[in-house]
């Protein structure tokens, strides 16, 4: 038995929507440095450069790539830049993603004495063009990529898909319909993709991070005075492991994903990586 408990992704392009992030960026960082080139994709070419000079200072090669997920013809023109410069795609992580908060309601619970109370938005006054919004960047913007690199990545012997769903997949949190249904979507998609591509040598998995604690999400998690909201407080009671994560704990999953030597005969499948939010009931 010979077992390699080393990721070596050497030879491989991997290309990361959303790449310019937070989180992608970390990503793009992790898979470089197991020896992928990078493709970093993102609608804000500047983001997406800084994120490619840094790996590069690193010793690592990486290209930034203005790609909007929503249009294909726009993600086509990704595909050739990358295929030129890179080569064909080997592992894509499709991590863009994100709310709209014209498609969150302001209440947790439906008051019926503010059924029709103009100063608070609940479920019936949401925005149907920011639901619309968010479904096109989370859904569409998982599917799009996957069939414009995915074309190539069918011919290859390996080759992985990497869906980046969310904890509310299995739980919808209150207040954001659309963002969890959308994000269901995607962890459905994820078993819908890998059983079609079952037959070559494309593996498709999802990871579905929990509650990070970033700087994207600070003013969410923390008030002015850095202390936990109430909306955190509940949160993180319902964590079994009391805390929040942080982006370097997703990226052990992601390696492992995309390394067929360490996963693969696994597709399908979305890990929950979220201190055990997902699997708590409450009691």
């Amino acid at each position: 038995m010979n077992i390699n408990t080393q990721i070596d992704l050497s030879g491989k392009v991997a290309v990361v929507t959303g790449g310019g992030g937070v989180i992608g960026s970390y990503f793009c960082r992790a898979l470089a440095a197991a020896g992928a080139k990078v493709a970093v994709l993102g609608r804000t070419l500047e983001t997406c450069e800084s994120v490619a000079e840094e790996i590069k200072s690193s010793g690592g090669e990486a290209i930034a790539v203005s790609c909007d997920v929503t249009d294909k013809s726009s993600v086509e023109a990704a595909r050739a830049t990358i295929n030129d410069a890179l080569g064909t795609c080997d592992i894509l992580v499709n991590g863009a993603g994100g709310n709209h908060p014209s498609a969150s309601t302001e209440d947790e619970y439906l008051d019926l004495d503010k059924l029709d109370d103009p100063d608070v938005k609940n479920f019936f006054a949401l925005d149907t063009d920011g639901i619309d919004f968010v479904f096109k960047l989370n859904f569409l913007g998982t599917l799009i990529p996957s069939q414009i690199f995915g074309k190539d990545m069918a011919t290859k012997e390996h080759a992985t898909v990497i869906n980046i769903s969310s904890m509310n997949a299995f739980t919808p949190l209150t207040k954001i319909p659309a963002y969890s249904g959308a994000k269901s979507s995607v962890t459905n998609f994820t078993q819908w993709l890998s059983v079609y591509m079952s037959k070559t040598g494309v593996r498709v998995n999802g990871i579905a991070p929990g509650f990070l604690a970033t700087k994207q999400n600070k003013d969410l998690l923390f008030d002015q005075d850095g202390n936990l909201t109430d909306r955190s407080h509940k949160i993180i009671g319902a964590t079994p492991m009391g805390r929040f994560g942080e982006p370097e704990e997703l990226l052990g999953t992601l390696l492992y994903l995309a390394d067929e030597k360490a996963s693969g005969f696994v597709t399908g499948i979305t890990i929950p990586v979220d201190g055990g939010f997902s699997a708590y009931s409450g009691v």
